[in-house]
């Protein structure tokens, strides 16, 4: 098991947070994790940072674990709802976005773009394997007629617990950490707060009417709109700017000496 050290330091963690050793390749794993539970958050999703996975190995892996844990909430008969944090990356690369349209939950990326798209092969097979996973499991929470919200945030960015610096917070801090090409790929990336990412995800789980996908971005810097009216249609709120979470990712980086 990985280093949990900083997780279980955070507040109340030693009574109310209890760590369990589980496998996205083997879904039976979770079973003991979600038996009783009335609620799932599920935000693992496998990803190659290497690049040497197929797209049809990733997504086959992907698929099979979500599909799996969805399957145990169904057989615990004690979950009423799954939140699957899925990504912006299943709905921004598709000729919407071309053309300056606005981007919602209702639009979804296209795959062929994506594959076509030399600029974006660096990540293709993980949104990709996004995109599929998404529809097998709400195509799947549908069939077994189980209650399944998607969310699908941006670029998160902000404070974090780890000893490591995440990919996202430190590829938004590109130029901060003085690397100007990974800095000119984030010029036009929509930013949310990792907080806001959180208090979305239990919101939807409480709100009894959320149905569906919500598509999350608090900041939108020069892109073509990305739509979180349906998400604040429920009565959510953003509670962080992009002030908030750059000077929250930079105490975060010099509390664990990464600047």
């Amino acid at each position: 098991m990985e280093d949990v050290s900083g997780i279980m330091a955070l507040p109340g963690a030693s009574k109310r947070l209890k760590i369990f050793e589980a496998d996205l390749s083997k879904p039976e794993t979770f079973e003991a994790p979600i038996k009783g539970c009335i609620g799932v958050f599920h935000v693992a999703h496998p990803i190659d940072v290497q690049g040497k996975e197929s797209e049809h190995v990733l997504t086959e892996r992907a698929m099979k674990g979500s599909l799996g844990i969805l399957q145990a909430c169904i057989d615990s008969r004690t979950v009423k709802k799954l939140i699957y944090t899925s990504s912006a990356s299943t709905v921004v690369f598709n000729e919407k976005r071309l053309i300056n349209e606005i981007l919602d939950e209702e639009s979804w990326s296209d795959v062929d773009l994506i594959r076509s798209n030399d600029k974006q092969q660096h990540g293709s097979s993980y949104f990709i394997s996004k995109i599929l996973t998404e529809k097998g499991i709400l195509e799947f929470a549908e069939k077994k007629g189980f209650d399944v919200v998607t969310v699908l945030p941006t670029s998160l960015h902000g404070p974090f617990v780890g000893p490591d610096c995440p990919r996202s917070v430190r590829g938004s801090m590109a130029l901060i950490f003085g690397d100007i090409d990974k800095g000119r790929m984030f010029v036009k990336t929509p930013f949310v707060h990792v907080d806001d990412v959180a208090r979305a995800h239990i919101h939807l789980f409480e709100h009894p009417n959320a149905k569906g996908s919500f598509l999350k971005a608090a900041e939108k810097v020069n892109m073509p709109e990305v739509s979180s009216r349906k998400l604040l249609g429920t009565g959510f709120e953003f509670k962080y700017g992009i002030e908030e979470m750059f000077d929250d990712a930079i105490d975060s980086c010099r509390r664990h000496n990464i600047l």
